[in-house]
């Protein structure tokens, strides 16, 4: 008798390409790593290129992008991944000219974002981001049908007709998610009315993703929100009781993580979620103490606190992981709480720290 046996479908192979520049640094490369290990691809190579010359064909030079998809073929690679976002045009030129798949940034955070989404509001949120990504590159999916002849004189050719429909279909879509979101968003904002009667404080624990958050969250609150070593662990904004004192209540609220050119679509998409840090009372600006862009890290989550015009509320900034600090070196606890002039030195996961934000909780209440 044959014996019947597991298969298990490998990983994608992934070709990683990062163009370096000033405002690119290495630290947002080694992200790009760790947002397709999130996709669970298996990472073929990483090439980081300089760019001296750009066509509107590629976005880079012409020369570079045949040396780049040769590369790939070599590599056996199963699809592309851009760390910057090239145009519906450029992306197909791409794909026409490696014959492979080509995702950006962009749609590599989205598909994550997917992925990890467990509620119906989260659902609904990156679907309705990856409609509005989608929209814009429907036109070059049917650009050669639409060449195509047939029919009568005077009729559109059935490529064109695909092509309206399909279009028509995802707009169609697209506002009524955004119909259903607002119903969401009317939900959110009677619960926010019902605390605010109650007269508790909210507290947002906001920052960039893997952090912390959710793991701050389960210490002080004793929930179980899952909490994995990995970019965008947590999608839906999370609240649970805290008492920091005997007495002295408070509404602790886990919220999405940032990153680096989060797509906008998401930022609109999560709005109602994002909120939550809006109308919070205190923010708790979590930073990984541990991470060695700590800085850049620091002025994502500002950059999009003052888009949702939240940057003005009282905040509280906390470093994380001082667990994995060495004694000596530049980034000691002493010295990063020098550079964050105020901060607080934690450990989410040997409880260091603690009472120390607690005591600071309770002041600004």
């Amino acid at each position: 008798m044959q014996k019947l046996h597991e298969i298990q479908e490998k990983p994608k192979k992934a070709f990683l390409v990062s163009i370096i520049s000033n405002t690119n640094s290495e630290s947002q490369s080694m992200e790009l790593q760790g947002l397709s290990k999130t996709l669970g691809l298996e990472i073929a190579a990483h090439e980081k290129i300089r760019v001296r010359e750009k066509s509107p064909k590629y976005g880079i030079g012409s020369g570079k992008a045949e040396e780049l998809s040769q590369k790939a073929d070599e590599l056996k690679a199963d699809l592309l991944i851009f760390d910057w976002n090239p145009n519906p045009s450029q992306q197909r030129n791409w794909e026409n000219l490696c014959g492979l798949p080509v995702l950006d940034r962009q749609e590599i955070i989205i598909k994550i974002f997917a992925d990890r989404a467990t509620t119906r509001e989260a659902e609904l949120q990156v679907k309705l981001a990856e409609l509005t990504y989608f929209l814009p590159r429907l036109t070059h999916k049917y650009i050669d049908l639409s060449r195509q002849r047939g029919g009568r004189y005077g009729t559109k050719g059935s490529g064109e007709t695909k092509f309206e429909t399909d279009r028509r279909k995802i707009e169609k879509r697209i506002t009524l998610l955004e119909k259903e979101i607002e119903q969401v968003k009317k939900q959110r904002q009677m619960q926010r009315r019902q605390r605010q009667r109650n007269n508790v404080p909210v507290c947002a624990i906001v920052g960039y993703t893997n952090s912390g958050k959710s793991s701050l969250l389960n210490i002080l609150t004793g929930a179980n929100v899952l909490a994995e070593d990995k970019l965008f662990a947590t999608l839906d904004a999370v609240t649970r009781k805290f008492e920091p004192a005997p007495g002295k209540h408070v509404l602790l609220t886990d919220t999405v993580g940032f990153i680096r050119q989060l797509p906008h679509s998401l930022i609109k998409a999560f709005r109602s979620t994002l909120e939550e840090a809006a109308l919070a009372n205190i923010l708790i600006h979590i930073l990984d103490a541990s991470d060695k862009d700590i800085e850049s890290n620091y002025d994502t989550t500002i950059s999009v606190l003052r888009e949702l015009n939240a940057h003005e509320i009282p905040i509280i900034t906390v470093l994380n992981k001082v667990d994995r600090l060495s004694l000596e070196g530049e980034n000691t606890a002493e010295n990063l709480k020098n550079r964050f002039t105020g901060s607080i030195a934690i450990s989410a996961k040997d409880g260091i720290g603690l009472d120390t934000l607690k005591e600071k909780i309770i002041s600004m209440i």
